[in-house]
């Protein structure tokens, strides 16, 4: 059972004399320009990214949709990843281009609107193989890491993983794990339990009473509202967890005063409440869109600090 006890920490204060540099900067890797064209869904990231208090955003974006997802997300600069005649990820090169595209970055999202490809599995495992900074692993890089065999030896990382239940399932397969991300609460719990620790990283299994674990310590956020059941809410939660593990759990940063987990669960917290303050403030079960709840975050966080912030 989860309780008072083990609710989410404070958020910690942020330093009055603080820069952009003092913040963090997050690099969100994703978007789709072959094909079915993806270009909300790192833009919606990179300002959640920013909302939830990351000092900078860096979209990473195949080259043809840079452009395109920087109009909706200006205060984010960008990196281009070489694509091909068809508008597909080279993936020596992609993987290539990250590497520079990441250097000065304190946190990685990667996989919102990514699709899935040898390209994208490519920059998921490059993602993955380094140790430099923690890497919040969401949606398509979910997916096609799970169709990579024995993507987890490569799974160096600090990582944050956010599947939905689908998205659970695929991972669960992959890795030999049988256990129903879509049961009861207690079967979410145990499932989300049994990949956070097959996989040495802080699981968040999306859906009704999303769970957030890191094998030993699990907490759940019983919140449920049909309001969130639109698209683009998925990639706001990334960036959020994302910006928040930007300031405050970054290897080697002075005042690193959360871990991965608790950056997760205030993530959660933060996203659920931005939902309810939307609601109440509109008076409507739905019709909710994601960059409403992005640019709710702020308010929704505030009421989560502690004293002095």
């Amino acid at each position: 059972m989860t309780g008072p006890a083990d609710a989410p920490p404070p958020l910690p204060s942020r330093r009055a004399d603080g820069h952009k540099g003092t913040f963090g900067t997050v690099a969100v890797v994703g978007g789709q320009a072959g094909g079915v064209r993806m270009i909300g869904g790192p833009a919606l990231a990179a300002i959640a990214a920013l909302r939830a208090g990351a000092g900078l955003a860096r979209l990473v974006t195949p080259a043809p949709i840079l452009d395109a997802a920087l109009t909706i997300a200006p205060s984010a600069t960008g990196r281009a990843l070489p694509v091909d005649d068809a508008g597909a990820l080279v993936p020596h090169l992609a993987a290539e281009a990250l590497d520079a595209a990441l250097v000065g970055c304190s946190c990685v999202a990667i996989g919102p609107g990514l699709g899935v490809s040898a390209g994208s599995a490519a920059l998921a495992l490059r993602s993955m193989g380094q140790t430099d900074r923690p890497v919040v692993v969401d949606a398509d890089a979910i997916n096609a890491l799970a169709q990579t065999p024995d993507f987890a030896r490569d799974c160096r990382a600090p990582a944050v993983w956010t599947p939905h239940p689908g998205e659970f399932g695929r991972l669960a397969g992959s890795l030999g794990i049988d256990a129903d991300a879509a049961g009861e609460s207690a079967e979410r719990r145990v499932a989300a339990e049994a990949l956070a620790q097959r996989l040495g990283a802080v699981v968040v299994l999306k859906g009704a009473g999303t769970v957030v674990t890191d094998g030993l310590r699990s907490w759940v956020e019983h919140t449920a509202d049909a309001a969130m059941a639109t698209a683009g809410t998925g990639d706001v939660l990334t960036g959020v967890i994302a910006g928040l593990v930007a300031q405050w759990a970054r290897p080697g940063a002075r005042d690193a005063a959360l871990d991965l987990y608790d950056c997760a669960r205030l993530g959660v917290a933060a996203h659920a409440r931005a939902a309810a303050i939307w609601r109440a403030e509109r008076r409507a079960p739905f019709g909710l869109v994601a960059m409403e709840l992005a640019d709710l975050i702020p308010a929704a966080l505030a009421t989560m600090a502690g004293a002095g912030a």
